[in-house]
Parts: structure tokens; sequence; C-alpha cells
């Protein structure tokens, strides 16, 4: 588990803080969790606001910034996932870049982490792929890309009747994620902690859990959401309900931290 950032310990609490707002002596007492030092996440703090990416809405309050709002809200699309899958009927969404420039490092930057969100993988040299099944079909998943960062110009569409050389290959383009050994190992190491959490002193669990928590959002947000026969769906859902409950107790326990020291301070 990596220890995180000041930047991205106060833009994860910004981002599921209770009333959607973080208090300055919140964010120091987070972040003396993780052996951050008072300066370091004021100064963080300070940079976040000049970057708009949080926001002073009264004394030494904050809450999300203009560019991190939507952020937030992509990232918060985690907990909702596996409820976005429908059937596969076989047939692939395919999105053609290879009439897109490539000298712009911005524009490569955006398109590749919105084909990297959606999951796709590139077939042939600029065409990428993933299954055809998610809500909406092509016209949601066209949205999204496009709302990501994907260049208008670029060609999104359904496809299928590929020959059984590239059928073949389509079907491989995820194997080296081993995704199904990666949900059965995480669901159990998540499996373990939580048993053994009630034996942790509190500056450890909240550290580590934490940790845990950015972690398995981070898989769920990056998941391929492949259908079957390429996936185990039941392993993928059984590891992605264990990562809500990670959530959900990390939200808990640092919820009480924050309400035992403000208790202490009015005391």
């Amino acid at each position: 588990m990596n220890k995180p950032t000041p930047r991205l310990l106060l833009l994860r609490l910004l981002m599921v803080a209770e009333a959607n707002t973080l208090s300055a002596s919140e964010a120091v007492l987070a972040g003396s969790i993780f052996g951050m030092t008072e300066n370091s996440i004021r100064v963080t703090l300070a940079r976040l606001v000049q970057a708009d990416l949080a926001e002073s809405i009264g004394p030494a309050t904050y809450k999300l910034g203009p560019k991190a709002q939507k952020l937030g809200a992509d990232v918060a699309l985690w907990q909702t996932a596996d409820k976005r899958t429908i059937e596969s009927d076989g047939s692939w969404i395919a999105v053609a870049t290879g009439g897109l420039p490539r000298s712009d490092r911005k524009s490569l930057r955006a398109r590749d982490r919105a084909l990297s969100l959606l999951g796709f993988r590139e077939l042939d040299k600029g065409l990428y792929l993933r299954p055809n099944n998610l809500l909406g079909g092509v016209d949601v998943v066209r949205k999204r890309l496009l709302d990501l960062g994907l260049e208008d110009e670029a060609a999104v569409f359904k496809a299928n009747e590929f020959d059984e050389v590239r059928q073949k290959k389509a079907r491989a383009l995820w194997s080296d994620m081993h995704l199904e050994k990666h949900y059965k190992e995480q669901s159990q190491q998540l499996t373990d902690w939580l048993s053994g959490l009630a034996d942790l002193p509190s500056h450890v669990a909240l550290r580590e859990i934490f940790m845990l928590g950015d972690a398995g959002i981070h898989s769920v947000v990056f998941d391929p959401l492949l259908p079957a026969p390429l996936v185990d769906e039941d392993a993928r859902q059984k590891y992605f309900e264990m990562v809500r409950r990670i959530n959900e107790e990390g939200r808990r326990l640092w919820f009480a931290f924050f309400e035992e020291a403000k208790s202490l301070e009015s005391s």
C-alpha cells in the first residue's frame, strides 16, 4: 500500500467529507495520521485553492473547487460501476483514432485516459475495442468518452463479425490484467483485514483503511467491466462489494475520529 501525498489525501477527504466540507483542523488531523506536518497540509490547501481544486467557503472551511467537482462526480460513479452492465450479445464497441493528430500531448493524455477509464484496448493500430455490454450501448459510451476528453472527430461505433484471428485477439486483449486472480486475492485481503480490525490501534486502522479504500476505488474505477465468459462476473461482484464495505467502514472510522477530536477541543 502506498502512502498518499498531502494533495491526494486532501482531495480524497474533500470528495467524501461530511456535508461536503472539510475544516483546516480536520485536514491537519488527517495529515498527522500519515506523519504530515501542519505546515505541509496548510500549504497544500492553499495550492488547491489557487488551482481551483478546492474552494474556501468560510473561516478555515473548504469544499471541492470547480475543477475538482467533475472529478469528484466521476469518482463517485465507482459505487454503482457493476450496475451499469448488461448481458453481452457478442458485439464490440469500437473507437477509431487513426486519423487523429498525435502531436498534442495534452490531447493524447486525455484520449488515453478516456479510453482506459472505459476499458478499451487497442486491437489494431488506431482501433480500440471493448465488449458491448455497458448500459446505454454505443450512444452512452460515446458521450462518456467525449466528456472525458476524447476528440469529437473520433469515430465511435458498434462492431462485429471480425475474422477469426481478430476475434481471438480481441478476446485476449485484457488477459494481462489477470482479473479473476485479482478479484479473488483482493477480496481475501480485504476480508482478512476487516477480521483483524478490532486489534489495530486507531491511528494504524485509519491509515491502513484509507490506503486500502483508495487502492480499491482506483481498481474499480479502471475495471473494464468485462462480460462472461471473458471474466468471472460473480468474483468481480464479490470484490466490488468488499471495496464498498471497506469504504463504508473507512467513512465510519474517519468521521468518528473527527468527532472525537471536536469533542476534545470543546471540552
